[in-house]
């Protein structure tokens, strides 16, 4: 089997399809991966071909007036003359993306050698899939691409009854759109396909029936009992098979000097004042008196007064280092949520935006961290008074037990095995 695995944005949505690049590998299979420049090289070791895609929206991570939209949440008259300026943006990055789609979706087209399209959910690889003939598997990272009964769209700002939970999710949709343009241009003009009805749905066939869905996170940080039509499967995570790594010598000596840091890191978030937040960090480690292992990532942390208690870096494997620390305090994204539970650690979530709070929400409610601390009203008190719940209490052992479930589960293994039985055409067992 042939596969073709189109993803885009951040690391934190590259490193799970690298991950089910090297699965498929590992099974015999042949894997063309694209993805942003910036990030694809990580999937080469994994790969027949990777394909560099323009980076996109990648390129506005530093555009602080996008980052206050997005704080506010497009709240007040500003918060929406900003969260317009970052629709135009936004739009005109993603032009070129698009661009490089239709390209690689022609070239593979005269190839004719793909059988099967694995596309992150809000990447239209569907359309890809359509022009080639063959099935397409929409990939979703967060849990708020696939209506469900059992609760709202995470993304929906306001409380709603039960009976409206399905419908709230039209509205993530809706903003995904607007936010990205070019889909309609993309089928017409970039790969000559008509019109059709469903044509913006990644979640159904060109015939209208549910495609094959995969969510590439755990089951156990759903609510109970979540509900899903059976062509979606939630496996697990997606993790990087365990890969040798040496740390720096001082990265080393630090964590031998003393009992077990906490790690700080928001990876490639950055927020509209950097160094606000650098200084929240700073005063909250030196009120809590902890050790810490401090992430920089893009510069949503800044080094200045973090005091010899701190160490920093720039980057270090997630599966090595969280093990080794006492907490992890993160933005709660998807990837570095679920490293995290797997390593087996209590967390205290600082989400940014998108998904980041409703997983906060849920990993306090599953015992494993204390109430989320937003970023737009992150203060030291706060953020000391968190991590110190994290590291004392019933969060440590909670993270242990909950670290086991996660661990078990084969996110990438048993995903390869409903595109084996898509590809046969025998059906899948659910996970």
């Amino acid at each position: 089997m042939k596969a073709l695995l189109l993803t885009h944005g951040s690391r934190g949505d590259v490193q799970p399809f690298a991950a089910l690049a090297a699965a498929l590998t590992g099974a015999g299979h042949e894997v063309v991966l694209a993805a942003p420049a910036s990030s694809a090289a990580m999937a080469d070791p994994f790969c027949a071909r990777v394909i560099p895609l323009d980076d996109g929206t990648n390129k506005l991570v530093e555009d602080r007036a996008a980052w206050e939209a997005v704080e506010r949440n497009f709240r007040g008259l500003r918060g929406k003359r900003l969260g317009l300026r970052l629709l135009r943006h936004n739009r005109v990055a993603m032009r070129r993306v698009f661009d490089d789609l239709a390209v690689l979706g022609r070239m593979l087209a005269a190839e004719d050698d793909v059988d099967v399209v694995v596309h992150q959910v809000n990447v239209p690889g569907h359309a890809i899939a359509e022009l080639l003939g063959v099935p397409a598997v929409p990939v979703c990272l967060q849990p708020f691409w696939v209506p469900t009964p059992s609760f709202a769209d995470p993304l929906f700002p306001y409380p709603l009854p039960a009976a409206l939970n399905r419908v709230s999710y039209a509205s993530t949709r809706t903003f995904v759109r607007a936010l990205t343009g070019g889909a309609a241009r993309f089928r017409r003009e970039g790969l000559g396909l008509p019109r059709r009805r469903f044509a913006h749905d990644p979640l159904r066939r060109p015939d209208g029936t549910r495609a094959p869905v995969l969510q590439a996170f755990s089951r156990h940080v759903l609510p109970p009992r979540a509900r899903y039509p059976e062509s979606v499967h939630t496996p697990g995570f997606f993790f990087l098979p365990p890969a040798p790594w040496t740390p720096p010598a001082d990265l080393a000596a630090f964590l031998a000097a003393g009992p077990p840091p906490v790690y700080v890191g928001f990876g490639s978030m950055v927020g509209s004042d950097p160094a606000r937040t650098g200084q929240i960090v700073a005063t909250a480690l030196r009120a809590t008196g902890v050790r810490a292992v401090v992430a920089l990532g893009r510069g949503g942390i800044r080094p200045d007064g973090l005091g010899r208690d701190a160490f920093c870096l720039t980057q270090a494997p997630h599966d090595w280092l969280f093990p080794r620390m006492a907490a992890i305090v993160h933005h709660g994204g998807a990837g570095t949520t679920g490293a995290a539970l797997a390593a087996g650690r209590p967390q205290v979530v600082c989400p940014f935006m998108f998904d980041q709070p409703w997983f906060g929400r849920r990993l306090s409610a599953l015992g494993v961290a204390p109430r989320p601390q937003p970023l737009r009203e992150l203060t030291a008190g706060g953020l000391a008074r968190a991590i110190g719940d994290a590291v004392r209490g019933t969060a440590p052992d909670r993270a242990r037990e909950l670290g086991e479930l996660v661990r078990a589960e084969d996110g990438t293994g048993h995903a390869v095995k409903v595109l084996e039985a898509l590809h046969l055409g025998i059906g899948s067992a659910k996970p």
